[in-house]
């Protein structure tokens, strides 16, 4: 084997463990995980080095806010309308009309 081939070969095999190690941290991130958790899963010796190389894969905080405060609205707005639907209180019944 030429010194050529070997490294080809070296190259080939780092690329696809490269892709696997990837693959692996994506799909943890996708199922919630956090920084640390996925720090640890890949061995890095700080949450930085994770940070800096799939911090695009975390869902924005944005959208995790929104998400939130819709579950919030929604439990809250439910609550309200099974207490005017169904409470004998006056106060209630004078919200039904």
């Amino acid at each position: 084997m030429t010194v050529l081939g070997a490294r080809q070969r070296s190259s080939e095999s780092s690329a696809r463990q490269c892709t696997s190690v990837g693959l692996y941290a994506s799909g943890l991130i996708a199922s919630g995980c956090d920084v640390v958790a996925v720090q640890r899963a890949l061995g890095h010796a700080s949450a930085n080095t994770t940070l800096v190389t799939y911090s695009h894969l975390w869902p924005y905080a944005d959208n995790r806010t929104r998400a939130a405060v819709e579950h919030l609205m929604a439990a809250a707005l439910q609550d309200r309308a099974d207490l005017v639907r169904t409470s004998v209180d006056p106060q209630a019944a004078d919200l039904r009309k």
